[in-house]
């Protein structure tokens, strides 16, 4: 690479000479000679010199005789750092250059043979004087050697490497459940050396996932734990298993019809009287199965309702805006002739065994057999408050009405869980009314109360007195829950409103109790779910293990699950389910069960004794092994039979 020569500062005198010029010329070396080592330009009239001897004796005498004008005699004499030489050698010219653009005397350029004055502009690129760069502290000599395998004999410092960034990066952890380890390194060494980086997890490892989560009700010991503790409790148990048989229970020889894509039609009234007294028109509930998506849905019936506006089933539409726990869902309405007559359908969400408040809380039975009213607690009435505010909250706020509030149409679906059940019902029967949104709106806590009134009176006859029903109130409950009755029953003096939002901050404090309710209800379905959850993996794995013990004649093999790994797992079924005492009774032990089931699916490094029945044969394997021998024979099962594709 050629050196960028250095020129001393030399200050100007007084009287010094103009610039150099066009007379100058021809003592400077031409460019293209510098570069190229010629100059195409030399017989077409270039002014420069084309003679590299003849510059450098012209540079002498004129040091010498600027040394002699300008300097100190004393003075050292100046050495230039680099000197031209002859373009033959080349020596300090860079490889780059050769692909710079040949130079070009200014006049020469247009075609003249006259080369122009020479003026002072700035210099021109010379690709020769860039400097190449060279990294610190890095000394190519130290390359790496290799021989002729490619081994490497030594490793040098690279700065532009990233082992410093990788040594800061933590290695992925290691993975004891992992069975196949053979693509973390190359050979066995380096996995055994990649797994000394890490601490050895304990064993056994944890297996048993029956992770009791809160809430806690009893203080029992570990050892303590009994049967049920791994499950559902048997009252849940019992009461999920009830709704799923009411849900998939149909009629024989039933004569009700098929409606639209509804079929296997279910009477859900359990009363079987006519009343016309809420709607104006009998009302009937079924169970229906929709043939669309296989669910089940809730149909309402209006017996012998004309429709005479197609604007007023269309209305049904907008409640599908309204999205609240406590409204049951509406899901379409339309008209049928399927039983006679002119019947109207709304489809709602089923609850199944769902009650309604008249139902459940009506009357109850005492020990002599009479029929006596049943006192609500005053914590469910609050209870009953709160969600029915929600529910007035939510259709207020869609410009709906609930228009609706009996205690025959507001549905018990699980424990002091209720639902607003016939919505939308009103809205289609009565459409030719046409009364203003607002003043409905304000009905709406006129029948709030009156629901509540019900309710703690345990009157539910349409024609009650509401002075006498609010002073019965008032005897057995508090004064607040009197109150706040009183204010719904009263209307508001115009023009003054009532307000959903002004009743919910009057009832705060309640709010808060019935919100407190539903977490501890979460925290206790929380708790009950995490006991079926390892269940359900403890079935897959059994299903696997039903599928490859005592198979039969598989692929024409008698002995397919007698031979090779499959022996092992009927050798594990033995020990797992098949154990007895010493006088030859079964053992019972589901604790032993749910642990091995655990270990063989985590599959741990656990070594365990399989012994055949008649005692000749044992093998003494790790869980991690049986795993193993599960996946590949179940995997075989897998695979498409011989010659049938």
């Amino acid at each position: 690479m050629a050196a960028t020569r250095f020129q001393p500062e030399l200050r100007k005198p007084a009287g010094s000479p103009r610039p150099r010029g066009r007379e100058n010329a021809k003592d400077t070396l031409c460019r293209n000679v510098l570069i190229y080592g010629h100059c195409r330009y030399e017989d077409q009239g270039c002014a420069f010199n084309h003679d590299p001897n003849k510059t450098l004796s012209a540079q002498q005498d004129s040091g010498r005789k600027s040394a002699r004008g300008m300097f100190n005699v004393d003075s050292p004499s100046f050495t230039p750092s680099t000197l031209p030489v002859s373009s033959s050698t080349g020596a300090t010219i860079s490889s780059q250059a050769a692909s710079a653009a040949p130079f070009t005397p200014r006049g020469l350029a247009s075609g003249t043979a006259t080369p122009a004055p020479l003026e002072s502009e700035p210099p021109a690129f010379n690709p020769a004087q860039i400097r190449e760069f060279t990294p610190q502290s890095y000394d190519l000599s130290q390359a790496v050697a290799t021989n002729g395998t490619g081994t490497e004999s030594q490793v040098p410092f690279d700065p532009f490497s990233m082992s410093s960034v990788a040594q800061a990066m933590p290695p992925t952890p290691y993975n004891p459940y992992l069975e196949d380890t053979s693509s973390l390194a190359n050979n066995g060494a380096a996995y055994y050396a990649a797994q000394s980086t890490y601490t050895a997890p304990a064993q056994p490892l944890q297996y048993h996932l029956y992770a009791p989560i809160g809430p806690h009700r009893e203080d029992l010991l570990a050892y303590q734990r009994l049967t049920h503790d791994f499950f559902m409790p048997e009252k849940l148990r019992e009461e999920l298993q009830k709704k799923a048989e009411a849900t998939l229970q149909v009629m024989p020889n039933s004569q009700l019809p098929t409606l639209d894509n509804f079929h296997t039609l279910v009477a859900l009234d359990t009363s079987h009287q006519k009343s016309a007294t809420v709607f104006g028109f009998p009302g009937w509930v079924y169970k229906a199965t929709s043939s669309k998506n296989g669910k089940m849905y809730c149909l309402r019936r209006l017996e012998g309702y004309r429709l005479t506006n197609e604007n007023a089933i269309r209305s049904v539409k907008d409640w599908r805006r309204v999205d609240n726990g406590s409204v049951v869902s509406v899901i379409d309405a339309f008209t049928t002739r399927a039983f006679g007559d002119s019947s109207l359908i709304f489809v709602t969400d089923y609850f199944p065994l769902s009650k309604t408040l008249v139902e459940h809380h009506s009357t109850s039975t005492n020990r002599f057999g009479n029929r006596v009213p049943a006192a609500v607690p005053e914590k469910v009435l609050w209870g009953y408050i709160v969600q029915i505010a929600s529910a007035i909250k939510s259709v207020h706020a869609a410009n709906l009405a609930v228009r609706c509030m009996d205690p025959s149409k507001v549905i018990l679906t699980d424990k002091s869980r209720i639902r607003l059940g016939a919505c939308s019902v009103l809205d289609v029967v009565q459409y030719d009314a046409q009364r203003p949104l607002a003043e409905l709106q304000q009905e709406d806590f006129i029948h709030f109360g009156k629901l509540i009134l019900a309710v703690g009176t345990n009157n539910f006859s349409p024609n009650i007195v509401l002075k006498n029903a609010v002073d019965q109130l008032g005897r057995t409950y508090t004064a607040e829950l009197r109150d706040t009755v009183a204010w719904l029953l009263t209307p508001a003096q115009a023009p003054a409103v009532k307000s959903i939002d002004d009743f919910l901050s009057g009832i705060s404090g309640h709010l808060v109790s019935t919100f407190d309710s539903s977490l501890h209800a979460i925290d206790s379905q929380t708790s009950e779910l995490s006991r079926e959850l390892e269940n359900g993996r403890l079935l897959r794995l059994m299903a696997k293990l039903g599928a490859i013990n005592e198979r039969p004649e598989y692929e024409g093999d008698r002995n397919w699950s007698e031979n090779g790994e499959r022996y092992m797992l009927k050798l594990f079924r033995d020990y797992v389910f098949h154990q007895v005492d010493a006088d030859g009774r079964p053992v019972l032990d589901l604790a032993h069960i749910l642990r091995c089931l655990n270990k063989l699916d985590a599959g741990i490094d656990e070594k365990v004794c399989l012994t055949s029945r008649d005692e000749q044969t044992s093998f003494v394997v790790t869980y991690r092994e049986l795993k193993k021998q599960v996946t590949a024979a179940f995997a075989e099962l897998q695979k498409p039979a011989k010659g049938r594709y």
